[in-house]
């Protein structure tokens, strides 16, 4: 992602700001540090008692600490290079009449790529009544790997999502456990709500 400074807003900026913007950035990592890079969203009940505390609307708290989630968003995405081998998984996960499967990782000289399938009986629309598709899912391992999106899509009954994840993985992939998060997003009506979450351990 780009975001770069808007035109003309940077020249109005106060410099007495940055004496509290410095300190907001020094929270931020302090916060990172002892969630340990984990997502940490305060309750609904917290999230409500800020508000009134300091004057602000809840919506503004969910977007805000959401967004502190999606740090790793931003950082640059690696491209995969020199295909090397096919990694064979074929594991799967069932939840709610829906199917999750990791059937193959693909490795390269500077990533893996790791693809997950959703499948559910198309005529059964309580599938979409019950938010289980066709949402999007976060991938993450541990602190030795970022994960990233590398987008999807799908036909009603099927989704297929990809993910690059730097360094690659060994190519003994035992005892490694992929996590699985369903993402709300900042921008979602309630960001704070925890969604479906399941992993998968391979080898």
């Amino acid at each position: 992602m780009d975001f770069g400074p808007a035109e003309g807003l940077t020249e109005q900026y106060n410099e007495q700001l940055f004496s509290i913007d410095k300190k907001i950035c020094e929270l931020l990592n302090q916060r990172k540090k002892i969630s340990k890079n984990n997502s940490i969203l305060p309750s609904e009940k917290v999230i409500s008692s800020l508000a009134d505390e300091y004057r602000f609307q809840e919506e503004y708290l969910q977007v805000l600490f959401a967004t502190m989630e999606i740090e790793n968003k931003f950082e640059p995405t690696v491209v995969p290079i020199e295909f090397r081998k096919y990694l064979p998984v074929l594991k799967s996960v069932e939840h709610e009449g829906m199917m999750y499967t990791l059937s193959f990782i693909r490795q390269y000289a500077n990533a893996s790529m790791v693809y997950l399938y959703l499948d559910w009986d198309e005529p059964n629309k309580e599938t979409f009544d019950n938010n289980r598709s066709p949402d999007f899912f976060d991938l993450s391992i541990d602190d030795t790997y970022v994960c990233h999106s590398d987008g999807g899509g799908g036909i009603p009954g099927h989704m297929s999502y990809s993910y690059v994840v730097s360094p690659a993985l060994p190519d003994d992939i035992t005892g490694i456990k992929l996590l699985f998060k369903e993402s709300g997003g900042s921008f979602t009506e309630n960001p704070t709500k925890k969604g479906f979450e399941f992993s998968i351990e391979l080898g």
